[in-house]
């Protein structure tokens, strides 16, 4: 490939390939063409920098004082002035253009002001426009209109762009930036996947016959989808084909196999950029069919992300009418992968963007052809969607992608309820739902280090049917928990998964409730519920069928002081990253340190409630075969399934859900307690202990018959109870 060859690949269609930065154009050849055909120039769009040059003090020669004194300049009043280096992210042309440029400063540590104009063309490459977005240290940046001026170039090197900035009564200062690239972020992607699952990771957009007739036919790949919004797309590690489990109950993952996976996979990378995902196409998850992918984000301290596909779920069953099955599959599949590494940059759903705390006001986009919006959900269904869906994210997605700042697109803390509440959320004056936070006791008070699992009741006050989700509760993403401790900010509860479920609309009657738990106490966020101290608790759900925003009763609770020394010591270790995860997963045979400490816990302090939650999370892996992602020979990774452990597990579970069964049900919460002695006596069945199997339901069925439990629920204990018996 020759220098013009490289230029030829600029510009592809908006895909801007590789631009190898050359110092100067090589010779023509001879003899040259009459006329000279034009050079293709590069694109305005792209990725500028401007740098300080940092020059070394050299040893000065002694010089007599001058007199008078010299004073100092007068310091510049821009801040800019200041900056070590500035970027410059200019968006006028190429794949879906947004007349938009923002901008950064980067200071000394990490102070840095961040800044977004919309533009208007005021010349064949000169634009200008309002700056109407800044974030950052911004008391002293007081600009408000931005000139931008690009000296267009064959090479790279040739290419800058002059910004001048004005307005706010600050002084007219203008800098030029050099361009770097025709991406505005980096990027990594990895793609593995269980041998024997062919990944989708490119389609034919032609492949099947409902699409826009627009719609240009090409091969896209899941990087070039990327690429068009903005990211320099490289792949790391290669893809692998990761010998799978063998057929079986073993082929399914659980959220803790595939928790462990990611964390064992990632600590692999621990140098890469924290720009990087990965991607693993899988079998099915234990959930079933109904779950067609997972969104782990926040996987370890360095921001790094994954998510995970499962080709055996409702992706891959094709509506019953339609003409072209196969296709239909396979762009599900694809839909999917992009759908769930949208989530991973911190995308929401199309239906819920107006929720939580958006980094600008946004507003709901519930029928955008867009890759975060269920194709499902839209009026008309499927068809309807992939009539007008053109394999893209909508323009507000792109802005936020392309120009939010970089805090912003990766995960972080969020302290919002102190100044901003529910006071949006959409509340009806006639509400047609009750939603209540409670916990399975008498007094809301915990004890020191007991995990806090909350219980969720949805109640229709109407006095008409209402249609819902029946993953209305399960699904976070339509849920907002905000926890506020005494004294401190407010924070919003960030649970460590997102799932992708095909939910079923279910009918809940006048005056019917249904229920879900919420494991509360850690996320991402870390620790939440751990201090002693009081607490306040709310949450905010939003009802698709509806419309309406559900608000919850505030529930006030209170972790109780350490009792002794032990509680102290072992705190330290227990108010970990790797202890949270392991509760929030129901168990780990990876994160040995976080169960070292769980098993330290169980062990001295076997009095606490603490003990009950340490001894299921312990157990819990041990109860069947495990699967674990490990590096094999030449490095390659391969799934690895750990024998179960049936005498261990049998007896850890015995101990913490049946010798006191009150106090299980009441720290566990009573969805968590039934859903633990459920697994636990389908395992004893599956080992042919018939009578331990029933006597564990039985307990389960005194348990919850005196703490008052609804009869819908007692009368399925006694089903599966007799079941066994049969």
């Amino acid at each position: 490939m020759n220098e013009y060859d490289v230029l030829t690949l600029v510009d592809d269609n908006g895909a801007i390939g590789e631009q190898t930065p050359l110092s100067a154009p090589a010779a023509l050849p001879t003899p040259i063409p009459q006329p000279i055909p034009p050079f293709p120039q590069l694109r305005a769009s792209g990725l500028y920098e401007w740098k300080r040059e940092i020059h070394l003090p050299t040893t000065p020669i002694p010089q007599p004082i001058p007199h008078p004194i010299p004073q100092p300049t007068p310091t510049l009043s821009s801040p800019i002035v200041l900056a070590l280096r500035q970027e410059l992210r200019l968006d006028v042309d190429g794949r879906y253009p947004l007349m938009v440029a923002s901008g950064t400063s980067f200071f000394r540590f990490t102070a840095r002001v961040h800044w977004i104009a919309n533009l208007t063309k005021t010349g064949l490459n000169s634009w200008s426009g309002n700056i109407w977005y800044k974030d950052g240290d911004t008391a002293q940046f007081l600009y408000t209109q931005v000139q931008i001026s690009v000296q267009r170039g064959w090479f790279p090197v040739q290419q800058s762009a002059t910004v001048t900035f004005s307005g706010g009564g600050a002084a007219e200062y203008s800098l030029t930036y050099e361009y770097k690239s025709s991406y505005y972020h980096p990027v990594e992607f990895e793609f593995d996947y269980e041998k024997g699952v062919t990944p989708v990771t490119e389609i034919d957009t032609h492949a099947h016959p409902n699409r826009p007739t627009t719609l240009p036919k090409e091969t896209l790949s899941i990087e070039t989808v990327y690429r068009r919004v903005g990211f320099e797309v490289a792949k790391s590690g290669g893809d692998s084909a990761i010998p799978g489990p063998p057929p079986g109950p073993e082929q399914k993952w659980s959220d803790n196999e595939m928790h462990d996976a990611m964390q064992v996979h990632w600590s692999r990378f621990s140098n890469a950029p924290r720009w990087a995902m990965w991607v693993f196409f899988a079998t099915q998850h234990e959930m079933g069919s109904g779950l067609g992918g997972i969104m782990f984000d926040d996987i370890g301290s360095n921001h790094r992300q994954g998510t995970a596909i499962f080709y055996n779920s409702f992706i891959s069953q094709a509506p019953s009418s339609d003409p072209a099955p196969d296709a239909q599959v396979k762009r599900m599949r694809f839909w999917t992968a992009v759908h769930e590494m949208g989530h991973a940059f911190n995308l929401a759903h199309s239906w819920q963007k107006a929720l939580g705390t958006p980094w600008i006001p946004l507003a709901n986009e519930p029928e955008a052809r867009s890759f975060m919006n269920y194709p499902y959900n839209v009026n008309g269904g499927q068809t309807a969607f992939f009539s007008n869906f053109e394999y893209r994210f909508t323009n507000s997605e792109l802005l936020f992608m392309r120009h939010a700042p970089f805090r912003f697109v990766q995960p972080g803390n969020a302290n919002w309820f102190d100044h901003h509440g529910f006071q949006q959320a959409s509340i009806s004056q006639s509400p047609t739902f009750q939603l209540e936070l409670r916990v399975n006791r008498k007094q809301a008070l915990f004890e020191f280090m007991e995990p806090v699992v909350l219980e969720l009741k949805l109640t229709n006050t109407s006095s008409q049917p209402q249609l819902i989700s029946d993953k209305l509760l399960s699904e976070l993403d339509h849920l907002m928990v905000i926890i506020k401790k005494d004294s401190k900010p407010a924070r919003q509860f960030a649970p460590y998964a997102h799932y992708c479920w095909k939910s079923q609309v279910r009918v809940l009657m006048p005056g019917e409730s249904t229920y879900e738990s919420l494991f509360i106490s850690a996320g991402k966020n870390g620790w939440d519920v751990a201090e002693p101290g009081y607490y306040t608790l709310q949450a905010a759900l939003h009802v698709e069928s509806t419309g309406e925003d559900v608000v919850s009763n505030p529930l006030r609770l209170r972790i109780a002081p350490p009792q002794g020394y032990d509680e102290e010591f072992l705190a330290q270790d227990f108010f970990s990253e790797e202890v949270g995860r392991i509760l929030s997963f129901d168990g780990s045979r990876v994160l040995n340190g976080g169960n070292n400490t769980l098993r330290e816990v169980s062990e001295r302090l076997g009095d606490r409630k603490v003990a009950i939650h340490a001894q299921v999370a312990l157990a819990m892996p041990l109860a069947k075969a495990y699967k674990v992602l490990e590096a094999g020979d030449a490095g390659q990774p391969r799934i690895r399934v750990l024998p179960p452990n049936p005498e261990a597990a049998n007896r850890e579970l015995s101990d913490a859900l049946l010798e006191q069964p009150h106090a299980a049900a009441e720290t566990l919460g009573h969805i968590d307690y039934k859903d633990y002695v459920d697994r636990f006596s389908d395992h004893l069945e599956q080992q042919g202990d018939i009578q331990e199997a029933m006597d564990a339901q039985e307990t389960l069925l005194n348990t919850l018959s005196s703490r008052q439990v609804i009869d819908r629920v007692l009368q399925a204990i006694q089903q599966r109870r007799d079941t066994y018996q049969r």
